[in-house]
């Protein structure tokens, strides 16, 4: 979706509330499709304030369905952050000075769907466990240890023993 900002942008000292669907259905990147099970309606508040800078201000409130980094289950995440932008004033349109070139501003246009990506991105969380105490998967097998224990052999010897180990096992041999 897109909101036409020309109107605030020309009026001093004028505040507007606008209200957005987002129509992003996954969020794409470089780690993979994550779906987005359940999106609010984005509601800005937009100001001018001495036909200097117009302020956006939003919150976004979204649950993306992302792996766990344990067992790989998909966990709904709930993901909320808050936009708080400013934009300068200029002849040719709307600029915010944070960024060189930013793709969701074009001239007097914002594009809520390219900002609400933008900032997801920033927002994304460092690492996503379905409970606390996930005991992840197997290293054999691939079994989700939370379901039930496989019968693999879990003990793990430490490589730099590997050589005595050789000599445990020939004696044996003998």
């Amino acid at each position: 979706m897109k909101i036409d900002l020309s109107s605030i942008a020309k009026s001093i000292n004028r505040e507007l509330t606008e209200e957005a669907e987002i129509s992003l259905s996954s969020f794409q990147s470089r780690l993979g499709d994550f779906p987005i099970v359940r999106k609010a309606p984005v509601v800005f508040h937009i100001r001018n304030e001495e036909n200097a800078a117009v302020f956006l201000d939003a919150t976004v409130d979204i649950e993306v369905m992302i792996p766990c980094a344990r067992c790989l289950e998909d966990v709904r995440t709930p993901i909320r952050f808050d936009i708080d932008k400013k934009l300068s004033v200029r002849d040719e349109g709307l600029v915010d000075e944070e960024m060189e070139e930013p793709d969701y501003l074009i001239g007097l246009e914002l594009d809520v769907d390219k900002l609400v990506y933008a900032e997801i991105l920033v927002n994304w969380p460092m690492r996503v466990l379905c409970h606390d105490d996930c005991k992840g998967i197997c290293k054999v097998c691939g079994m989700n240890l939370n379901k039930g224990a496989c019968s693999c052999q879990r003990t793990e010897l430490d490589p730099r023993m590997a050589a005595i180990q050789d000599i445990f096992n020939k004696f044996k041999e003998v």
